[in-house]
């Protein structure tokens, strides 16, 4: 309705500016009506009619996705139209398994393992009388009365627990249920009633003076089998197997009797010649075929049972053989030489794409300083780092997402003989990012930050760190500017940063911002993510990596700053020189303060003090690196 009015409006604009330009003279007029059909094909108003219809082209799992979209009943109004129906069936033959697989599944399934005796739905009880025999080996009249104050009044309802096939087909299995009141056991020899054996039969047997009475006082509306792998979850009625092996074979044989395929002929000329194969065909097609020539012979084909064929040849057609030769001539062949220097034609080739790349770099680094009888005083130490980086990146042109994956690991330790040996660095890092193409040189992105440590850290005897206790998390969405391929700047104004403590009772969370009565600390805010990688020389690279954090509901003029900068000189092809700075400010992290002296400074409390301070780290190494 909307967009009638609209387009109402316009054609009632379009109608006035022609009526007002009629007025003035022709030359204007010409001017006035191209100016105004311009204007309004570029404002899409006069839609362009040279547009073509684009050419559309779908895979599979496209017009799968497509088709299941259109054939939802809100789009049409009426549910049980026939181009409706005809689309879900095509969407669910082509998105399932081909029918002769599970026809050839169904024909051959053993039902038998599935089935649960008929006699596990009822509820047997036993029941003694002293009875005597008649010499006739009838059942005396004392038992039949203890029968019949023993059985259930309403036998009727073992009729409604029947299997619908069983109660037709079986009546004498009926019958035994319903007699099923004077099944008997003496005390000399067990028996329970089966179909092939009819309960009359067991009660017609010679008593015992003791005799015990099986009668049947319930039935179950559920059976549960105890066979491993056994489909179904429980029975209603007995026989089940029987009638889903019935069901299936009527099923099969309907489908058989009806579905039907059809065949293409095809000959000279391009003409095709439909044939339906069925059990219900009776009918001919007349076919031609013909040679290089354009001479044709007719023959008539048709299909009078499933999957056969008949080829008769037209009426009053003659074939003739030919007739042996007696006189030979010499033949002569023509033989054409190959030109061989001529290339042959290349078959185009596929190339899969590779979406995934990974590499990695580990570099160990090992410093020793020795000291005998030194007067300048000092201390012997021996100190290695290593630093092991993986890289996995995926890049889709297609789909136009990038995604680029690291993990670090960087350890390091320190022995003296003093302290013997103490870590100097420790951190494990992950880092995440993916990117869609949004505008320009600019992606929308989703960043994801985690950082711990491996090892227990001390801190003037006492326990400050250890794997997990604290870690780190920081996810941010936002966008992502590319100016080059050496530079990346992460926006990310919807951000959030998770700092976690779980071992309170060792590790003080109060040094890290956490509360005392709490283990982790939740913070939104805003950060701010700039790599860049920078060759002052050919063999030289300087790296620089800037993380930026700021709690917008708490303090936002406090950001967390985590610089950290690498200079790479290569010596040789497996050494090379690295000066590594990193510089952290956390405005959450707090450390004992000091004077000048040494001397720990107090509060107002006589509790030693605590700020955020500048945390600054340097390493300066030759370094022996292994990349795979």
């Amino acid at each position: 309705m909307r967009e009638s009015i609209i387009r109402s409006f316009q054609i009632f604009v379009f109608l006035s500016i022609c009526i007002s330009a009629q007025s003035q003279g022709n030359i204007k007029k010409e001017a006035s009506d191209s100016t105004i059909v311009d204007s309004l094909k570029k404002s899409v108003t006069i839609f362009n009619y040279d547009l073509k219809k684009p050419e559309i082209t779908l895979s599979k799992e496209q017009s799968l996705k497509f088709l299941q979209e259109k054939i939802k009943s809100q789009y049409w109004n009426n549910d049980t139209d026939q181009l409706r129906l005809a689309l879900g069936q095509l969407v669910f033959e082509a998105s399932n398994p081909p029918y002769d697989s599970s026809e050839y599944f169904l024909k051959r399934y053993p039902y038998d393992s599935i089935s649960i005796p008929w006699e596990k739905f009822f509820i047997w009880e036993p029941v003694k009388k002293k009875a005597s025999a008649g010499s006739t080996g009838e059942p005396t009249a004392e038992i039949r009365r203890a029968a019949d104050t023993t059985a259930v009044a309403d036998t009727n309802m073992f009729s409604a627990i029947l299997d619908s096939l069983f109660a037709v087909a079986d009546t004498s299995a009926k019958k035994v249920v319903k007699d099923s009141v004077i099944v008997a056991r003496d005390t000399l020899h067990d028996k329970i009633p089966t179909v092939e054996e009819p309960l009359a039969a067991v009660a017609n047997e010679s008593l015992m003076p003791d005799t015990t009475f099986f009668v049947v006082i319930d039935t179950l509306n559920e059976v549960k089998s105890s066979r491993k792998g056994f489909p179904f979850k429980y029975y209603k009625y007995p026989f089940q197997s029987d009638s889903i092996q019935v069901a299936v074979n009527s099923l099969l044989k309907y489908l058989e009797d009806r579905d039907s395929t059809i065949i293409n002929f095809t000959g000279a000329g391009n003409r095709i010649t439909p044939v339906w194969l069925n059990s219900k065909a009776e009918t001919m097609t007349r076919y031609w075929l013909r040679n290089e020539f354009n001479d044709s012979v007719t023959v008539w084909i048709g299909a009078p049972s499933r999957n056969t064929f008949d080829l008769y040849l037209e009426q009053g057609i003659n074939l003739k053989r030919p007739v042996k030769q007696g006189v030979r001539t010499e033949a002569r062949i023509d033989v054409q030489e190959v030109d061989k220097s001529k290339l042959l034609d290349v078959k185009k080739i596929t190339v899969k794409p590779q979406y995934w790349k990974s590499r990695g770099d580990a570099s160990f680094t090992l410093n020793q300083t020795s000291l005998t009888n030194w007067v300048k005083g000092g201390v012997s130490s021996v100190s290695s780092t290593l630093d092991v980086i993986g890289y996995l990146d995926y890049n889709n042109k297609v789909s136009k997402v990038v995604a680029t994956n690291f993990a670090r690991l960087r350890f390091g330790v320190v022995a003296t003989d003093d302290d013997g040996f103490v870590k100097n660095l420790d951190l494990f890092e992950t880092n995440s990012k993916v990117n869609h193409k949004a505008f320009g040189k600019f992606d929308f992105s989703g960043v994801m930050l985690f950082k711990t440590q491996m090892a227990p850290g001390r801190s003037d005897g006492k326990m400050v760190s250890k794997f997990l206790n604290p870690a780190t998390l920081t996810i941010g969405f936002g966008l992502d500017w590319k100016p080059n391929k050496n530079t990346s700047v992460n926006f990310s104004p919807l951000s959030y940063k998770g700092t976690f403590v779980t071992d309170t009772v060792r590790i003080n969370q109060t040094d890290y911002g956490i509360a005392a009565d709490r283990k982790s600390l939740h913070e939104p805010g805003v950060s701010l993510q700039v790599s860049n990688v920078y060759k002052p020389t050919k063999a030289m690279t300087l790296t620089n990596t800037v993380q930026l954090f700021t709690n917008y509901i708490n303090k936002p003029q406090n950001i967390d700053i985590d610089w950290e900068m690498t200079l790479v000189a290569p010596i040789n092809w497996f050494t090379e020189a690295r000066i590594n700075t990193h510089f952290i400010f956390d405005d959450d992290t707090k450390s004992l303060v000091y004077n000048k002296h040494g001397e720990p400074i107090l509060n107002d409390l006589g509790v030693q003090k605590k700020t955020a301070r500048i945390q600054f780290k340097e390493i300066l190494g030759f370094s022996l690196v292994f990349r795979f």
